[in-house]
């Protein structure tokens, strides 16, 4: 730009220098991770795991193709990551709040109606659809590990109200078992609608599983 009539040469600015890449303001590796994550869940609900594209993913964490491919392999490991956070996520706060109650028939109440709400339906559709689509990868070790977290709650509280003798059960991890068949069997049957079940349907069917395979007096039962 040329200098304005009669103005003298303008003094020299400071002179700038390139900030190191290590001194740049930029957020911690987890944090964009989990960012990347949070976004693809609603996709993979939305649209399907087979449906979600890494631009679809990108577009939605605020970030460019690059960032995702930079810290992942591609949309397998981040539909695999992601289904691990919402495991986790759900069954977490759930068993705690079941091992909080009082009594052990007061958490069982809480494992019945925490598995089967209008909320829920959302992680059975994620975790259903991943399983369903030709895309979703086999479930590595975090997966597992949840799960196997999440069998141990409920084994510990049909333990306890054993002890209590609140329940009369022979053996404690079948019985963890074969329950949490029964609300995978019915959360399946929930979302494929075909016939329709009822979010009361499906507690109702588990309720009376509990009742049979804990010794409970239907008549008195709590949690029915």
């Amino acid at each position: 730009m040329e200098e304005q009539a009669g103005a003298g040469p303008r003094p020299p600015g400071p002179k700038r220098r390139a900030v190191a890449p290590d001194k740049r303001t930029r957020q911690p590796t987890e944090v964009r991770r989990r960012l990347i994550l949070e976004a693809a869940v609603p996709l993979v609900t939305e649209h399907g795991a087979g449906g979600v594209g890494l631009r679809d993913i990108a577009r939605a964490a605020g970030v460019s193709v690059g960032t995702v491919t930079y810290h992942f392999g591609g949309v397998r490991e981040i539909i695999s990551e992601a289904v691990s956070i919402e495991i986790d996520g759900y069954y977490r706060p759930l068993g705690e709040r079941m091992l909080s109650r009082p009594t052990a028939v007061e958490g069982l109440e809480v494992l019945v109606e925490g598995v089967f709400n209008p909320e829920t339906d959302r992680h059975w559709r994620l975790w259903f659809d991943t399983w369903a689509s030709v895309s979703a990868p086999v479930p590595d070790s975090r997966q597992h590990r949840r799960y196997e977290d999440w069998s141990d709650r409920v084994a510990e509280l049909i333990r306890r109200g054993r002890e209590s003798g609140e329940f009369s059960c022979e053996d404690v991890e079948e019985t963890a078992v074969r329950c949490a068949a029964l609300v995978d069997g019915l959360a399946l049957r929930r979302l494929r609608g075909a016939p329709p079940l009822a979010i009361d349907q499906a507690r109702s069917h588990l309720r009376r599983f509990l009742t049979s395979e804990l010794g409970l007096k239907p008549a008195a039962d709590p949690v029915r």
